[in-house]
């Protein structure tokens, strides 16, 4: 195996953790834009509840970026340390596993991140 894979742990490197900051910097620009629209446009209050999906583009960004792994190569048994786009296969179908394990709980992290994010702009009383 490549160095640096870990099964549950760490299945990416340098260039695809760069890739998902960015993911995370515009899911937050899509997120504070977003929001601003909807503030300044004077939309309903169940308006805001739109935010979850900007929100979370950010959090699945940022979720994986802090975990080093990405939720896709995990649920697909794959990993990257290498170029941009050069994926290995993770043999072990106890690596598999593990993997699987992590993708859902950062895909469940992401989703509690964007849900909390939803509802501190739900509740703002502008």
């Amino acid at each position: 195996m490549s160095s640096g894979y870990i099964p549950g742990t760490c299945n990416i490197g340098k260039g695809e953790i760069r890739q998902r900051q960015l993911v995370a910097l515009l899911g937050i620009f899509l997120t504070v834009s977003s929001a601003t629209a909807l503030f300044a446009t004077d939309q309903s209050r169940t308006s805001r509840l739109t935010i979850f999906i900007p929100a979370l583009v950010f959090s699945i960004g940022f979720v994986q970026s802090r975990s080093k792994f990405c939720l896709a190569y995990g649920l697909a048994g794959t990993f990257n340390f290498e170029r941009l786009g050069k994926i290995s296969k993770v043999q072990s179908a106890e690596d598999r596993k593990a993997d699987r394990k992590t993708a859902i709980s950062i895909l469940l992290k992401s989703v509690a991140l964007a849900a909390l994010i939803t509802a501190v702009f739900f509740v703002l009383p502008l």
